[in-house]
């Protein structure tokens, strides 16, 4: 790949003309301490970009990197909201025709609001479509979303490398989810220089499959496609196996979900790849940015309180009862869920559950968008009774706020779930999570019925009954035992989701892959 390095800048917009001169700033120094270079590549950053969890981790997690002394920076897709959301934007190399795109540019700039540093694949053919970075107008797979996303894993490789950058290397390559699974590919075409690869699955369900017809376009190896070590995937490729069969080392986003994957159950057809790998296989719990969702200091919801003023919370749930239109009652429980409306998810039997929960007289305020009869179904709901349900459907950054700093309780019935970020939300609120115990959501919500502490609460199997159970359980809690209700949200609060335990666990990953070549 040749490069040409012009120090220069333009703005953010998505329509840019050829950039003046301008100062660089110091993404293009040395790390002559011996920081650890690490260069992540996603598709999704909060708040430029975010369609789930992936955007919040990869805006927080490079935060908390840096925080511990690593020079990390992200590798994203030139999307016109990504465009728009840099600060102090540069131009680093202009590459030419690639991977079917007329025109290919490296910029680099600072996330709007956070900093961190980024470099982007600026590819207005492939990435400058107003709407879902994935999908199309009919809402279907852009057809050449192979292109697109291999496009960017053949950047990362050859940024990691230092030929774009050519005063920037990276030491490691950490690729996020299938859209980067290429990544590690790409590096593995020239393994004498020296770029670890680390590979996160954030879920396992969304595989990246492309036909066989795009295979030459990709500018793969032929020994690459093989079946079981190689991209082969029944007859297609798939990003997401070539993560998994190629990089030096995989991660998840739990513990439990870095167990589940291995089985038929869970590992949605993986699973013989990730048996096969699973030495070199971790469990890496997500964290949330507790400087963005503490109740001390939210300014997003009502009433700010903590885990010494309660009494507080109580004002933000009869503010958001007011709102919604539902009866207002601070001794009523107000169960909320913030979620897509799909089976995966579970809401499909928050939705079989209305009845026996507006028999134990809890409230539900719901916030989503999802599958069209879930939808449909809910908003029925509501109408058929309005004091006691309310369905907002889309999704709002202020009002999921609002509605944790007001729920007693938080719905995550999801069926699998590989971390989950709103149980931990919930737990930092004082909003008992009720949970499947699948996932990151065992290994974050537990429940003792011998009467000991616990933190929300817990069925297995994803079926109703378990389900209905548990509300019972809350619900007798709540009526007849207020005091023990605190307890659970005080020992909810007190524990630390943060990104630090996390980042650390991730630097140590980095410092042992180097390690071997030692």
């Amino acid at each position: 790949m040749n490069a040409t390095h012009t120090p220069s800048s333009t703005s953010g917009s998505t329509q840019m003309a050829e950039p003046p001169p301008a100062r660089l700033w110091d993404r293009n120094e040395h790390a002559p301490d011996g920081r650890l270079r690490v260069l992540h590549v996603a598709t999704e950053v909060y708040p430029l970009v975010k369609t789930g969890g992936l955007g919040d981790i990869l805006a927080a997690l490079p935060v908390a990197q840096q925080a511990q002394g690593v020079d990390a920076r992200l590798l994203l897709p030139g999307f016109p909201a990504i465009l728009d959301g840099l600060d102090d934007v540069g131009l680093v190399a202009d590459l030419g025709s690639l991977m079917g795109a007329a025109r290919v540019r490296v910029l680099w700039g600072r996330i709007r609001g956070s900093g961190i540093p980024a470099y982007v694949v600026d590819a207005p053919w492939y990435y400058r479509r107003e709407g879902n970075p994935y999908l199309g107008p009919d809402n279907r797979d852009w057809p050449d979303n192979a292109r697109r996303f291999a496009l960017l894993g053949k950047v990362a490789a050859h940024l990691a490398w230092g030929d774009v950058d050519p005063i920037w290397k990276a030491d490691v390559l950490h690729a996020h989810d299938w859209h980067a699974g290429l990544a590690p590919v790409y590096l593995s075409q020239n393994p004498v220089r020296r770029v670890r690869s680390v590979f996160s699955v954030h879920n396992l369900a969304y595989q990246g499959l492309f036909s066989p017809d795009d295979w030459a376009t990709l500018a793969l190896e032929p020994w690459m496609l093989r079946p079981m070590y190689g991209l082969e995937y029944h007859g297609w490729g798939s990003f997401m196996k070539g993560g998994l069969a190629f990089s030096d080392w995989l991660s998840t986003v739990s513990p439990r979900y870095a167990y589940e994957i291995t089985t038929p159950e869970g590992g949605a057809g993986m699973q013989g790849v990730l048996l096969e790998r699973r030495e070199r296989l971790s469990g890496i719990l997500n964290g949330i940015d507790e400087t963005v969702w503490d109740p001390q200091t939210d300014p997003l919801i009502s009433a700010n309180y903590g885990i010494h003023d309660l009494g507080r919370k109580v004002e933000n749930k009869t503010r958001m009862q007011q709102e919604l239109g539902l009866t207002v009652d601070p001794n009523r429980m107000l169960a909320v869920m913030i979620s897509r409306l799909t089976n995966q998810k579970g809401a499909d039997l928050v939705l079989q559950a209305l009845p026996k929960m507006r028999e134990l007289g809890i409230q539900l305020a719901l916030l989503g968008s999802g599958d069209a009869h879930l939808q449909d179904a809910f908003r029925k709901a509501a109408e058929e009774a309005p004091d006691q349900v309310a369905v907002c459907i889309g999704y709002d950054e202020r009002l999921a706020h609002r509605l944790i700093g007001a729920g007693d309780l938080i719905l995550v019935p999801s069926r699998f779930e590989p971390c989950g970020l709103t149980q931990m939300y919930g737990l930092r609120y004082g909003t008992l999570p009720l949970v499947c115990k699948v996932g990151g959501l065992a290994d974050t919500v537990t429940e003792y019925l011998d009467g000991q502490p616990s933190n929300g609460f817990v069925f297995q199997g994803g079926q109703i009954s378990g389900l209905i159970d548990a509300l019972e359980r809350a619900a007798a809690l709540w009526w007849h035992d207020r005091s023990g209700w605190e307890w659970r949200m005080r020992t909810a609060m007190e524990a630390r989701h943060g990104w630090g335990p996390s980042a650390a666990e991730y630097l140590s990953l980095y410092q042992r892959l180097l390690g071997e070549w030692q």
